[in-house]
């Protein structure tokens, strides 16, 4: 198999959403309701991922299963990296599709993840792991695991900041790069975190629906968190069908709005 350089477009400097949607994305599978038969492109919401155009290359955050439909759309052909929030599937079953990367890099592709989501991509992927390894070359993707915690930490010229939340029960991360704040899947934000977020220009905050969920903020509670954030701009994302993006927006305060597929936002 040849390949040439790969055709793609420079987001050195910007945060790029290529999702935006809950776990079933919008629209959802057998649904005809206004939203999900919207014809506002800014409707269809992929499963939620971004991409950070860093000094020395792109930082993809979670693997999601839209993942090559999302890199094409957007004409981002080379992934150096990926860091991951945690390990559920809307965010992590995508993975395979990082097998071209290893051509460009000529090497595995860097994963930052807690040990709890390498187990479960060693579990999941166990293909990717097994000895011997394959002879075909491609044939699986070439992965190289580096554990993270809530240290920051340094990859591809900048200084990420991984931020502790809740998603329900379970502890998730959050990353900052510069000014840029993103935290999706989260119901409570620990007080310890609450320092990490100042200063912000951009906070993305996930916001599922209008009614309260158990392991997600609604748009309200995400809207407060924003507002204690102090951050200059609040985005939100991993939204389910219940929010219909041009009348949410309209309603929402000055400085607050819905995120959508495709979204580009400066790196301060």
């Amino acid at each position: 198999m040849s390949f040439r350089h790969p055709a793609t477009t420079d987001i050195a400097g910007r945060m790029v959403f290529l999702g935006t949607g809950t776990s079933v994305g919008v629209p959802m599978i057998g649904c005809g309701c206004d939203v999900c038969t919207s014809d506002d492109p800014r409707n269809n919401r992929t499963r939620c991922s971004v991409v950070f155009g860093l000094p020395e290359g792109n930082l993809l955050v979670d693997t999601t299963p839209d993942l090559r439909t999302q890199l094409l759309r957007e004409r981002i052909g080379v992934i150096h990296a990926v860091a991951f929030t945690h390990e559920h599937a809307d965010h992590l079953f995508g993975l395979d599709d990082l097998r071209l990367f290893q051509f460009y890099l000529r090497g595995p592709v860097p994963l930052y993840c807690e040990r709890r989501v390498e187990e479960r991509i060693r579990r999941s992927f166990d293909y990717a792991f097994a000895e011997p390894v394959s002879k075909h070359e491609g044939s699986v993707p070439r992965l190289e695991c580096r554990g993270i915690d809530e240290r920051p930490f340094d990859v591809l010229g900048a200084r990420v900041t991984p931020i502790r939340l809740d998603h329900g029960s379970l502890p998730v991360l959050g990353f900052r790069v510069g000014n840029v704040a993103y935290c999706t899947d989260v119901s409570r934000v620990p007080e310890t975190s609450w320092p990490l977020l100042d200063g912000l220009d951009v906070l993305v905050l996930g916001a599922l629906r209008h009614k309260p969920h158990v392991t997600h903020f609604s748009l309200q509670q995400a809207v407060e968190a924003g507002r204690r954030s102090g951050a200059r701009r609040v985005l939100f994302t991993h939204m389910s069908h219940d929010l219909e993006h041009a009348a949410t927006c309209a309603a929402l305060p000055e400085g607050f709005a819905l995120a959508h597929d495709g979204l580009r936002v400066p790196l301060a």
